[in-house]
C-alpha cells in the first residue's frame, strides 16, 4: 500500500483529495439544502443545482443572461442601488459560453465551471508550495485547500474559485520569473473579481526587492523591463472595471457607488475613503470606540504574522502577494459576513500551516476544518427570512 500510494503521480493524488473533498462538501450541501425554506431564490427543500446558485448566483445570472445597466437604479432617497456592475463578466461569460455549447441550463453550468476552475486552483496549488515546501508539505496544503471553510465556493455558482485559479497561476508564473506571460492572465483576473491593484502592488514590491539583492541574485534588463510592465499593466488593469463602468453609465463612480450600496445596511450611505470602512465596521460590530482598538490589534497581529518563521518559510514573493492583498482589503472592504470569502485569495497562508508533520496535529486541523466549513454553511449560505448573513 505503502509502495503504491509512493507510486501514484502528484497529480492523481491531488485529484483523490479533490474529489473526497467536494464529496464530504457535497453531502453537507443536501442536507443543508433538504431543510431549507421557501426564500427569494428557490421553493423549500430545493434541489442541488438551485440551492448552488443562491445569492451572488443569482447577480452572476443576471449579469450572463441581461448584462449590464446602462443606467444605474436609484433608491427613493436617491442613492446608487445595488446592481449588476458589482459583479464582473468574466465568470458568467465562461458559464454563458458553456450553456450556449452544451445547452445546461444556468445552475448546471456554473456549478460544473467552478468545479472545474476548482479543480485546476488544487493543481496549481500543489505547484506552488511544491517550490517552497518539501512534497508532503504541499500535498497537506492541498487538503487544507479543499477542506477550507469557503471550500464550498469550489462548487457553487460564485466566481471564487476561477479567481483563485487565476492568483495560483499568477503567483507561480511569478516565481517562475516569466513576467510576459502573466499579461494574459492578470487581464482575465481583472474582469474576474476585484484584486489586479493587489497584485500591481505585490509585482511591485517584487520589482523592489530583486532591484535591491540583484549582487546575489542578477536582475537583468530584460528582466527588469518585463516585470516593470507587469507590474503597470495590473495596475492598469485594476481600474478598468471602474472605467467601463463609467463610460457605460457616464457616471465616474458608477462602480463604487454601487459597491457601497451593499454596505448601505449597515452604516447607511457613506463616501468611499480609503483605510476607514475597517474601523467604521469595527465600531459598528461592537458599539463603540472599541472597534477601532480591535481593528488596530488585527492589523499589528497580522502584520507580525508575516515575520514569525512559520511563514517566511514561504518565501518572499508569497508574502508580498499575501500583504498586498490584506492591504487592499484594509484599504476598501467593509467586515461583514462576506469577509471569510473575501479572505480566501490569502490562501498561500495554508502552506505554512501545513509544515507541522504531526499526525494528530494534522487531524485535528482537517476535523477543524470540515467544523468551520460546516458552520459557514450553516451561518452564511442556507437562507433564514430576511437573512443579513451573506457569503
Amino acid at each position: 500500500m505503502v509502495e503504491l500510494y509512493r507510486r501514484t503521480p502528484w497529480w492523481a493524488k491531488v485529484l483523490a483529495i479533490f474529489v473526497i473533498a467536494r464529496a464530504l462538501t457535497t453531502v453537507m450541501l443536501l442536507v443543508l439544502a433538504s431543510v431549507q425554506g421557501e426564500n427569494a431564490w428557490t421553493g423549500a427543500s430545493p434541489g442541488y443545482f438551485d440551492y448552488a446558485t443562491l445569492w451572488d448566483g443569482r447577480w452572476y445570472n443576471i449579469v450572463a443572461g441581461w448584462g449590464y445597466p446602462s443606467e444605474l437604479p436609484m433608491t427613493d432617497d436617491g442613492h446608487v442601488a445595488e446592481n449588476a456592475w458589482a459583479f464582473m463578466p468574466a465568470y458568467p461569460g465562461i458559464v454563458s459560453a458553456l450553456m450556449f455549447l452544451t445547452g445546461l441550463p444556468w445552475g448546471v453550468a456554473a456549478v460544473i465551471v467552478s468545479v472545474v476552475f476548482g479543480l485546476g486552483t488544487a493543481l496549481l496549488f500543489y505547484k506552488l508550495m511544491a517550490k517552497v515546501l518539501e512534497p508532503q508539505a504541499a500535498l497537506f496544503s492541498v487538503v487544507l485547500l479543499c477542506v477550507a471553510p469557503v471550500s464550498p465556493l469550489m462548487q457553487l455558482a460564485y466566481a471564487e474559485s476561477m479567481f483563485l485559479f487565476l492568483i495560483a497561476l499568477a503567483l507561480y508564473l511569478l516565481l517562475e520569473r516569466r513576467y510576459w506571460l502573466l499579461f494574459p492572465v492578470l487581464a482575465v483576473m481583472a474582469f474576474t473579481r476585484p484584486g489586479a491593484l493587489a497584485f500591481a502592488l505585490a509585482l511591485a514590491l517584487h520589482v523592489v526587492y530583486r532591484w535591491f539583492t540583484r549582487a546575489r541574485d542578477p536582475f537583468p534588463v530584460r528582466e527588469r523591463v518585463a516585470a516593470a510592465s507587469a507590474t503597470v499593466f495590473s495596475g492598469i488593469m485594476g481600474v478598468a472595471w471602474l472605467l467601463i463602468a463609467w463610460a457605460v453609465t457616464g457616471d465616474f463612480s458608477a462602480y463604487t457607488d454601487t459597491e457601497l450600496a451593499w454596505r448601505s445596511a449597515y452604516i447607511g450611505y457613506v463616501d468611499l475613503v480609503p483605510f476607514t470602512a475597517w474601523f467604521q465596521g469595527g465600531n459598528w460590530w461592537l458599539h463603540g470606540p472599541l472597534g477601532s482598538v480591535v481593528v488596530a490589534v488585527l492589523i499589528l497581529g497580522f502584520a507580525a504574522l508575516l515575520f514569525t518563521p512559520i511563514v517566511k518559510r514561504l518565501g518572499v514573493d508569497l508574502r508580498f502577494w499575501i500583504a498586498s492583498y490584506a492591504l487592499y482589503l484594509l484599504a476598501v472592504f467593509f467586515p461583514q459576513s462576506s469577509t471569510f470569502r473575501l479572505l480566501a485569495p490569502l490562501f498561500p497562508l495554508l502552506g505554512a500551516i501545513a509544515l507541522p508533520k504531526s499526525a494528530v496535529y494534522r487531524v485535528a486541523v482537517v476535523i477543524v476544518s470540515l467544523a468551520l466549513q460546516l458552520g459557514w454553511l450553516l451561518i452564511c449560505w442556507g437562507v433564514d427570512g430576511r437573512d443579513w448573513t451573506p457569503p
